[in-house]
């Protein structure tokens, strides 16, 4: 619903959209929300599509350009999305964290992709453009040509959507197979033959600056080294650190009790039901609590006997910033001048600069602090 708003108020005169959904209902109360903010809306298109009916997903990733996909846990729901739109050169944006997922697609869908010329994006919400664009941003403010090594630091004030605590206990309770998928990734995938090297991981805990960096097991930095391996722009030796940053060691203890609960409980089938019921995807914060929120990451950048410190910043993570970029980055792709890709891409790789722009118009901050 947040990216259709989103959607309504800022898709360009002439862009042509559809509400797709399995509930002719739920979408009929969305289009209702829709014709308050511009009264043309009432007649918006609807199409009722499935995802457990592959026959209803194939004629509308053929009828657009560009398709977006809010479903979640996208392990469970996301695949047949992916399938319609590598078969028909449809880009396709989601807003997974899911490595597994992610991995699984690429095996399964990168060479139809390919062949097609289908863009396939994921992670184009707070997971991981911020940090993905973040370090495109910083890397250019960087000599070309030499090594180059960024830390990124998250900090956030708000509360994660159900859909994300959801996706997380989900891929807490399949290591295992998440593991899997990554080797079978990795056995494929090519590694490139110009001699570039591009890591990303975390290092041990430590304390710098009065805060607290914890290294992060998130996508991002898996996005990361797939854009530095893929753009030259990275150098030829790039590494990539990324942590949350926390003021008070209590935090951080009580983060780490608290996740390793979670861990816990997701290994059983009836304490992770029980979990996943406390958190109903679809609820979420009340307006006045997400126009409170916040998000930044500072990066670090070292690089050719320079230093660089960059932020990207911006409201409500989990919620209104998502949806602005996962509704940019489709608006980016059906609209922006972009250099020619297909497969699985990321967002730095697909859009970049371009993408930059469209966010710093929306009111996300990408700034240079000292460097």
């Amino acid at each position: 619903a947040l990216t259709a708003q989103y959607l309504a108020r800022h898709a360009p005169a002439g862009c042509r959209w559809a509400l797709a959904g399995r509930n002719r209902v739920k979408l009929e109360a969305v289009r209702a929300e829709l014709a308050l903010i511009d009264g043309h809306l009432a007649e918006l298109d609807l199409v009722i599509a499935d995802v457990t009916d592959a026959d209803s997903l194939r004629p509308v990733a053929e009828s657009t350009r560009v398709l977006i996909t809010t479903v979640g846990p996208y392990i469970e729901h996301g695949e047949p999305l992916v399938a319609a739109c590598a078969a028909a050169g449809t880009d396709y944006v989601d807003l997974t964290g899911e490595p597994e997922f992610v991995d699984l697609m690429y095996t399964r869908y990168q060479q139809p992709a390919l062949a097609s010329g289908a863009r396939l994006v994921h992670c184009c919400g707070f997971d991981s453009i911020p940090h993905d664009l973040g370090v495109l941003f910083t890397v250019n403010q960087l000599p070309e040509g030499v090594a180059i090594a960024i830390d990124g630091v998250v900090r956030a004030g708000g509360k994660p959507s159900s859909g994300t605590v959801h996706s997380a206990v989900t891929a807490f309770s399949r290591v295992r197979s998440s593991t899997q998928a990554a080797k079978a990734r990795r056995a494929v995938e090519p590694r490139g033959a110009d001699g570039r090297r591009a890591r990303a991981s975390g290092t041990a805990p430590r304390h710098v600056d009065g805060l607290w960096l914890i290294p992060l097991p998130t996508i991002d930095p898996q996005v990361v080294a797939r854009s530095a391996r893929a753009l030259p722009r990275y150098g030829p030796d790039f590494s990539y650190h990324h942590y949350a940053g926390v003021r008070r060691l209590t935090t951080v203890l009580g983060g780490g009790v608290g996740f390793a609960g979670l861990f816990a409980l997701a290994q059983l089938g009836a304490t992770r039901r029980l979990l996943l019921s406390r958190f109903a995807i679809g609820d979420g914060p009340s307006a006045a609590t997400r126009e409170k929120s916040w998000f930044s990451v500072q990066f670090t950048g070292v690089g050719g006997g320079r230093r660089v410190r960059t932020e990207v910043r911006g409201g409500d993570p989990g919620y209104d910033e998502t949806s602005k970029m996962l509704a940019e980055a489709a608006l980016c792709l059906a609209f922006d001048k972009l250099p020619p890709t297909s497969g699985q891409v990321t967002t730095a790789v697909a859009m970049g600069q371009p993408l930059i722009d469209r966010l710093t118009a929306a009111g996300i901050s990408f700034e240079v602090l000292t460097g």
